[in-house]
C-alpha cells in the first residue's frame, strides 16, 4: 500500500475506539491478568506481529516476575482474509514444559488461529495456557475459543490500529477503526 493509499484509507475510516478506551481496556486487562497470575511465574508469548502494541503496553502494567518469548504463526500473510493452512514462522524459544503460559495476541475473530497456537502448546507441554487478546470480534458465530482475557469487543468489520493492519498499514495509529466501506 502506497503512503497515498494508506492516508485515503485512514480518512475513509470509522473511529471505532479511541486512544483513551484502548489504553483503559490494556489496564483493565492487567487488572485482571495480575489478579490470576501475579503468582504463576509465567511466560507471555507474543503473537507477531499484531499483538507487539497490546503485549508491550500491557507488560508495563505487570509488576510480577515473569518470562517473555515471541511467536510468528498466522493463517493471514498479507492478505485480509484468513486461509485454511496455519503457517507457522518462528518460535516460542523458552521452554514451556510444565509452565503457565499466557498467549497475547491482537484480536480474536474466526479463533481458528488461537486455538491452534494454545493446541500447540499443549503439545509442547505447558501446564496451562492462558489467552489475551485485546479485542473480540462480535462475529455471532461460535469460536472453536475462548479468550480468558478481554480487551474490548469491536463489531464484525474489518479493523485496524493498535497492531491490527490493513494491508500491511496502520499498525501503529493508538485508536481502533473499521474499514470504510470504499477502502482497499
Amino acid at each position: 500500500m502506497t503512503h497515498d493509499d494508506a492516508r485515503a484509507v485512514l480518512a475513509r475510516a470509522e473511529l471505532i475506539h479511541p486512544p483513551e478506551a484502548v489504553q483503559a481496556a490494556v489496564a483493565g486487562v492487567a487488572r485482571r491478568i495480575r489478579a490470576r497470575l501475579a503468582d504463576a511465574n509465567p511466560v507471555l508469548l507474543c503473537v507477531m506481529s499484531g499483538a507487539v502494541p497490546f503485549a508491550g503496553h500491557l507488560m508495563t502494567h505487570l509488576d510480577f516476575p515473569l518470562d517473555f518469548d515471541y511467536l510468528h504463526a498466522s493463517r493471514y500473510g498479507s492478505s485480509t482474509t484468513g486461509h485454511d493452512k496455519l503457517t507457522w514462522r518462528s518460535g516460542p524459544w523458552i521452554e514451556l514444559k510444565g509452565r503457565t503460559v499466557l498467549v497475547v495476541d491482537d484480536i480474536l475473530d474466526e479463533g481458528l488461529t488461537l486455538a491452534a497456537i494454545c493446541d500447540r502448546l499443549r503439545q509442547m507441554g505447558a501446564a496451562e495456557v492462558l489467552t489475551a487478546v485485546f479485542a473480540e470480534k462480535e462475529t455471532g458465530r461460535p469460536k472453536p475459543v475462548t479468550a480468558d482475557f478481554v480487551g474490548l469487543s469491536v463489531p464484525d468489520k474489518f479493523v485496524f490500529g493498535f497492531g491490527m493492519d490493513i494491508c500491511g498499514a496502520w499498525r501503529n495509529l493508538p485508536a481502533i477503526y473499521a474499514k470504510g466501506s470504499e477502502t482497499t
